[in-house]
């Protein structure tokens, strides 16, 4: 399976989560998403707050239940940047698809420009995290 997008200096891709079955989903105050293994082993998508800068999810699309107890199809991030008055805004959208389903979580992140509005990620597996400033698309 070909990878949505690769990363430099050896980090991880999303399609790491890809045929991996996780037994537990947590939505934490809209700061992150946890994605368990029955391992106790995670991937958690958050923001590392900075300074004067909002990073968070503002909807979920569909039940995150349908990506309990069957491996992940699916395992897509997209995102796009906009300018407005000086400021600068963020979406980033995961995909997610089981048999069950497919959840869409939405992030928004915002700020003056200056400072990062991404979603990260972290294996606790490969103990690696991938910030979006190392991601090339294919």
């Amino acid at each position: 399976m070909k990878d949505s997008f690769a990363y430099q200096k050896g980090y991880e891709t999303i399609s790491c989560m890809v045929r991996e079955t996780f037994v537990k989903v947590e939505n934490r105050g809209d700061r992150e998403l946890i994605f368990w293994r029955a391992d106790n082993s995670y991937v958690i998508f958050y923001h590392e707050q900075d300074c004067c800068e909002t990073v968070e999810i503002v909807e979920v699309i569909g039940n995150l239940e349908d990506l309990i107890d069957t491996p992940i199809l699916v395992s897509e991030e997209r995102s796009s940047k906009k300018e407005i008055n000086y400021d600068s805004q963020t979406w980033t959208f995961y995909e997610f698809r089981t048999i069950k389903g497919s959840v869409t979580v939405r992030w928004l992140g915002e700020s003056n420009g200056y400072y990062s509005e991404s979603v990260y990620w972290y294996d606790s597996r490969t103990q690696k995290y991938i910030p979006r400033e190392h991601r090339i698309y294919q």
